[in-house]
């Protein structure tokens, strides 16, 4: 560092140097204070290159497992409209059962049993409204063979394959609806529907226990990349106020050795009195 004893006042050396040491202070008295400001200790690249960058591929990580919590959840909804849809089948098909049985009844006249007939008629009529009118977002789950797949993770391999199997009268009981008579109510295979939708309430019931796994492994893994994005990004706001108050008092006495150095040649114009 160059020192001059003050004689030479065509070039003020000391001013110089207060002036430079001023500037560097005030410039970084400036980036602690945008520190405080917005939260982040890196607010641009020139602030840590390899921090930066890192903290930006971090960031597309814990958007990509947010969007696919989304999935997940919308999956679950899926899944949700189809079990209920089929629990209220399950119920149909029980009371299906129950008529069965009770036409069985060695009893009963011809009058009694076609009113079973017309009765499970009925019911069949409503298995099929409620496969047609399973829909989400305008998707059909039960009146066809449905099948999709969501993205459950970050990676694009990270899938959830989603499938229905069709239900409707016809299918679950062997006969048409408004095609069951009294002579025919002894062959509805109502125990062979009942099984096929219990088999598909129980598929449905293991793969939303997957996805609750899925989705509290997902919330762990986006609070966990947050913290690590955190330690890199975010400002230790105790750190930089106590840097921001020591420059500040840097800023001041720069300052003022800046007005003594600029005005110590003075001394040597009583030279010429």
């Amino acid at each position: 560092m160059a020192f001059s004893t003050g004689g030479r006042i065509n070039t003020n050396i000391g001013a110089n140097q207060a002036y430079g040491a001023l500037n560097t202070i005030s410039r970084e008295l400036g980036v602690h204070q945008l520190r405080l400001a917005t939260g982040k200790r890196i607010n641009s690249a020139a602030d840590d290159a390899s921090g930066y960058v890192i903290s930006k591929k971090m960031e597309g990580r814990i958007r990509s497992m947010s969007a696919a919590l989304d999935n997940v959840g919308d999956a679950q909804s899926v899944y949700g409209v189809a079990e209920g849809a089929y629990q209220t089948i399950a119920d149909i098909l029980t009371t299906i059962k129950e008529k069965q049985t009770r036409a069985a009844n060695g009893a009963m006249g011809g009058d009694e049993k076609d009113a079973i007939a017309a009765e499970i008629n009925s019911l069949m009529s409503e298995i099929n409204d409620i496969s047609n009118q399973t829909k989400f977002n305008g998707t059909a789950l039960l009146s066809a063979s449905f099948s999709t797949s969501f993205q459950v993770g970050d990676g694009t391999s990270d899938t959830l394959s989603v499938s229905f199997a069709s239900v409707g009268a016809t299918g679950l009981l062997g006969v048409a609806a408004g095609s069951v008579t009294s002579a025919n109510i002894s062959s509805l295979t109502v125990d062979t529907g009942l099984t096929t939708v219990n088999t598909e309430i129980g598929k449905i019931g293991a793969n939303v226990n997957r996805l609750q796994t899925k989705e509290a492994n997902l919330t762990t893994a986006i609070t966990n990349t947050e913290a690590a994005k955190s330690r890199i990004m975010d400002a230790d706001v105790a750190k930089e106020q106590i840097m921001t108050s020591k420059l500040s008092i840097l800023q001041q006495t720069s300052t003022a050795q800046l007005a003594q150095a600029n005005s110590s040649p003075q001394a040597f114009l009583s030279l010429f009195r």
